[in-house]
């Protein structure tokens, strides 16, 4: 487990995702991807990378409405363990002719970029150890050049097998457009406690826990469209890990910012400025 993504720190650990179409949604997750199917009812399905723990959750409705130019969603990032298993999930990619939309260094990590079948956009990443991490003025920065594919694929063996989801794969970050950085520093930094890293230019705003490069995103690049409907395919609630030493911050926060506390069969949770639950897992 990452430093940055374990009980100690506040971080993004599951998703759920409103679909379309299940038989195409987990054709891409599990024949694409790689992820097992470990828990399946008419209308729901819980996927995992490492057999037991859940990650993403996939609800049907046949009748949402597509994706659309709304706030919410930018991306979910899959964070892997290593390079190796990077240079394996791009090799699947290819050999499965799945199209990609980018592919970038970003100096702290590595990271290929794709729609799924509904068009919700994700990330594939992996870090470099944080030792290498770029600083400008003593500040952590980040930046988009263009990734060094060959150098990744060397990391890979041969005829290495390559038909699965590295099972240490976790929920890296979650990237959402919003209507204002400041609106949106007061919920995610301010009330919910995360610490802002890094400003780019005037349009996004980076913040993260432990000092990590982003457990969340913020962007301003689809301007004041209106928030994602209900009955809208994309995003619909995630999973953050509270550590239990910081829930009653969390709580006299919520309450400062007239936050209210909501109960779903005894799982707390929040609504977000983008109309997103967030559940609160405390560890």
């Amino acid at each position: 487990m990452s430093k940055y993504h374990n009980v100690n720190t506040l971080h993004f650990t599951e998703i759920t995702l409103l679909v379309r179409d299940f038989n195409r949604s987990l054709e891409f997750y599990i024949d694409i991807l790689g992820f097992s199917l470990i828990k399946k009812e008419t209308h729901l399905a819980v996927l995992s990378a490492n057999l037991s723990d859940p990650l993403i959750t996939l609800i049907e409705d046949r009748n949402a409405q597509p994706l659309d130019f709304t706030l919410g969603l930018y991306h979910y990032a899959l964070l892997l363990p290593n390079r190796r298993a990077f240079a394996k999930m791009i090799k699947e990619l290819t050999h499965k002719h799945y199209p990609v939309s980018g592919m970038s260094d970003h100096g702290v990590s590595e990271a290929i970029y794709l729609d799924d079948p509904d068009g919700n956009g994700i990330e594939i990443y992996w870090d470099r150890p944080d030792n290498e991490w770029p600083y400008e003025n003593n500040q952590l920065t980040m930046f988009t050049k263009k990734l060094n594919l060959d150098g990744v694929m060397s990391s890979l063996e041969p005829d290495e097998p390559t038909n699965k989801i590295d099972p240490l794969t976790i929920i890296g970050h979650l990237h959402f457009y919003v209507n204002e950085l400041d609106e949106a520093k007061v919920f995610y930094a301010d009330a919910l406690g995360f610490s802002p890293m890094m400003h780019y230019m005037d349009s996004a705003l980076f913040i993260s826990s432990a000092g990590y490069h982003h457990h969340l995103g913020l962007n301003t690049w689809n301007g004041s469209a209106p928030i994602s409907k209900e009955r809208q395919v994309g995003l619909k609630s995630a999973v953050l890990n509270i550590p239990e030493n910081e829930y009653l911050n969390l709580m006299r926060r919520l309450m400062h910012h007239h936050i209210p506390l909501l109960n779903d069969n005894g799982k707390k949770y929040i609504i977000d400025i983008l109309g997103q639950k967030i559940y609160l897992d405390v560890k």
